[in-house]
């Protein structure tokens, strides 16, 4: 008997050691910026929290704030990468040749790159469906609207913000063919005086509803100046516009991560692959309607965003014209996911020429 309980603690013991040396799995988040209370960082960031708060003592998290693109983002791969981290997640699209190149030299660690393109064996891109947000708030400003004049602060000109602008203007002219949309261009995802100042030229002619896509809340904080409505993005903005906010679409970044930790945790991930997410998963959610967006308008966006999840609904079905008046997408036709990724043409509805 003696021999047998022996035998017993024993292995409790080494069960024990064994389960006291595991490691947890090291993650490693890269930010253009911090998180801050809104905004594009701080919904990745949110995430984050959730991860921790998950999985607990399984991973070691440790994020590194403001890394500029290029030789730095660059710098910060390769010492996450060094170190021994398992997974590491760029969050920005600007970060895509420097994490690209930190892939190749350090093959067994797992990169993932939201809204890039380029991809390798242990490198996988992913993205939210933004579009589809992008159309429901695009029916909220249809609506909303009495000048038929709606503007958008945007970024860069590249394909991921004009499909965005194009998703929008598809959700404006499905409920109100007299609205135009007009582009102001920073040149940058987060400069809140640039965007300020673009917003205020939009306002100033007779743009009475403005979104964006940029990272900061100044375009809210100029509708509420101006007393006209705005759409946030990323997350819900209300508290920089009380009377301006109409409502937003808030990015999910949770199923994402948490399913790729789990594949890593497990043995199961891989790389070189391209996900793409959105209100069918939760990834792209509607922020609380303002009180003046009447029920009639809030059931159109609901019923909208029903049929794009059950996929009776595409917000770039054709007939899609360009706003030269060119057939771009044949009747009953829908773009393909190539023809998305490279979108460089505005459809029907914008009032504005792409820069070279």
């Amino acid at each position: 008997m003696r021999k047998y309980f022996l035998f017993i603690m024993t292995v409790f013991l080494a069960l024990g050691m064994g389960i006291a040396q595991a490691e947890p799995v090291k993650i490693g988040f890269v930010y253009v910026a911090t998180a801050g209370q809104a905004g594009y960082t701080y919904q990745h960031d949110l995430a984050r929290q959730q991860i921790v708060k998950k999985y607990g003592d399984q991973v070691r998290v440790r994020v590194a704030n403001n890394v500029p693109e290029g030789r730095a983002a660059e710098k910060i791969f390769n010492d996450f990468a060094q170190e021994g981290y398992q997974l590491v997640f760029a969050t920005t699209f600007g970060y895509m040749s420097s994490v690209l190149k930190v892939a190749k030299k350090f093959p067994d660690t797992a990169f993932e790159h939201a809204t890039g393109y380029k991809r390798y064996k242990n490198l996988n891109t992913f993205m939210p469906r933004y579009y589809e947000g992008r159309y429901l708030m695009g029916v909220v400003a249809g609506k909303m609207t009495r000048s038929n004049v709606i503007g958008y602060v945007a970024s860069y000109p590249i394909p991921e913000v004009v499909r965005g602008i194009n998703a929008f203007t598809q959700g404006v002219r499905h409920v109100n063919k007299n609205a135009v949309i007009r582009v102001q261009w920073v040149n940058s995802w987060l400069a809140p005086e640039k965007e300020r100042k673009a917003a205020d030229h939009l306002i100033a002619a007779s743009a009475d509803v403005l979104t964006f896509h940029v990272d900061s809340p100044a375009t809210v904080e100029a509708a509420q100046t101006a007393g006209v409505y705005a759409l946030g993005y990323h997350s819900d903005l209300s508290q920089y516009g009380p009377d301006a906010h109409l409502t937003a679409m808030v990015t999910n970044w949770v199923p994402y991560y948490m399913k790729r930790i789990d594949e890593v945790l497990n043995g199961t991930w891989q790389g070189n692959q391209n996900t793409r997410f959105g209100l069918k998963e939760d990834a792209i959610q509607i922020a609380p309607f303002h009180p003046v967006v009447p029920q009639t308008v809030q059931a159109l966006v609901m019923k909208a965003k029903a049929d794009i999840i059950t996929g009776k609904l595409n917000p770039f079905t054709g007939p899609l014209y360009d706003n030269d008046g060119r057939l771009r997408v044949k009747v009953g036709t829908q773009m393909s996911q190539k023809q998305l990724d490279t979108f460089n043409w505005f459809v029907d509805g914008v009032d504005d020429k792409l820069p070279n």
